[in-house]
Parts: structure tokens; C-alpha cells; sequence
């Protein structure tokens, strides 16, 4: 049985779905496709915290699936932007999970259209011998990650909730 790790990039999947499907992404239903793989070892959620109750209940129903939810505060400059970036991030913790040689993970799922991913990936898959998939929205996703990745899942409707 594979040994699989999960990373999702909460806010990427959020904005994508949300502008190409005008719903939102089903948690549970990945969860359910990832356990037909293997083993769920390690799965971790990046989202941005705005202490908004709506935002907490999601995050809840993260946790309940079996996601840790790691969160950064959402920063508001004084000239109108926001920051929230999770990169760095993602980046350490799938370098940590596939050094990791007690868990020995087989498989890094990825949720992202983010193609600052692609170098990871193509070093996680390389170095590690690991097996390296993505989920993303076809037309959204950086040409560059899918390439990177072993395998792309496009998000579909089966994948959706609503």
C-alpha cells in the first residue's frame, strides 16, 4: 500500500474553482480518491486566517476529514493589498515529508495551480524517487507544474460540491 502525503494550497483551489465553476471544492471526495491509492500519512491544509466564523467552520470540516490546518494571518497593507502567501511553506514541508526516512512516502499530492511548484516537484520526484501528482483547474493550472508533475488529475465535477 502506498504511503501518501497531501499538501493543498487552500486559497489556489478556492479562487480556481470558485471563478471557473462558481461552487466550491469537495474535501471529501479527494480524500476518498486519494484512500484508493494508499495510505494518507500526512495531509495538510494552507489557508489564510481572516478570524471569520464561516472560515473557521471550514476549517473544522478540514480537520474532521483528517487535515492538519496550518494558517498565517491575513495582513492588509495601508495601500490596499493583501498577503497571505503559503509557498515557502508547502515548499519546506514537502521537502521535510519526502526526506523523511521513518514515514518513507511514496506519493506527493499536490493541490495547486501555482507554478512556482514545478521545481519542487521536479526535484521531490528526482531526488526522492518519489511519485508526484497534482490536482488543479485545467486552464488555470501552470502549464510548467503540469509538466512537472508525474501525474495531473484535472479538477472535475467530481470533485465538487453543489
Amino acid at each position: 500500500m502506498k504511503k501518501i502525503a497531501v499538501f493543498v494550497d487552500v486559497q489556489n483551489i478556492y479562487y480556481t474553482v470558485k471563478d471557473t465553476f462558481n461552487c466550491h471544492f469537495n474535501y471529501r471526495a479527494l480524500w476518498r480518491q486519494l484512500s484508493e491509492y494508499g495510505e494518507i500519512c500526512i495531509a495538510n491544509a494552507y489557508a489564510i486566517d481572516k478570524n471569520d466564523s464561516q472560515q473557521k467552520a471550514f476549517q473544522n470540516v478540514l480537520k474532521t476529514i483528517g487535515f492538519e490546518v496550518k494558517l498565517k494571518p491575513y495582513i492588509q497593507r495601508s495601500d490596499g493589498s493583501a498577503k497571505g502567501d503559503w509557498d515557502v511553506g508547502i515548499a519546506i514541508d514537502v521537502m521535510d515529508a519526502a526526506e523523511n526516512l521513518t514515514t518513507k512516502i511514496d506519493m506527493i499530492v499536490l493541490l495547486s495551480g501555482d507554478g512556482d511548484f514545478d521545481l519542487l516537484l521536479k526535484r521531490v520526484s528526482r531526488d526522492g524517487h518519489i511519485d508526484t501528482l497534482v490536482y488543479g483547474v485545467p486552464g488555470l493550472t501552470a502549464a510548467s507544474l503540469v509538466e512537472a508533475a508525474d501525474h495531473f488529475k484535472p479538477i472535475n465535477t467530481a470533485l465538487l460540491l453543489g
